[in-house]
């Protein structure tokens, strides 16, 4: 899992970073060229990729878990 920050600025974005104590690693694109990319319209937003980048599905809001385990499952590495 990776979180992709683009909105307000890199401070603001390690700040919620410390808040919230994610375990995962965070990149951070000023540009919103990632974001464009990946097809992220609003916040949150999830995108599950293959190994090779391939998307496999998204999500806008919450994630089922159940879903994301299954996929997962489906799309080893």
């Amino acid at each position: 899992m990776i979180g992709l920050g683009t909105q307000d600025s890199l401070g603001q974005a390690n700040d919620f970073d410390n808040k919230f104590g994610t375990t995962f690693d965070m990149l951070w694109d000023e540009s919103f060229i990632s974001w464009q990319t990946i097809g992220v319209s609003s916040q949150p937003t999830a995108v599950m990729l293959k190994a090779d980048g391939t998307p496999i599905t998204g999500w806008i809001g919450a994630f089922p878990e159940d879903e994301v385990l299954r996929l997962a499952a489906d799309n080893p590495a």
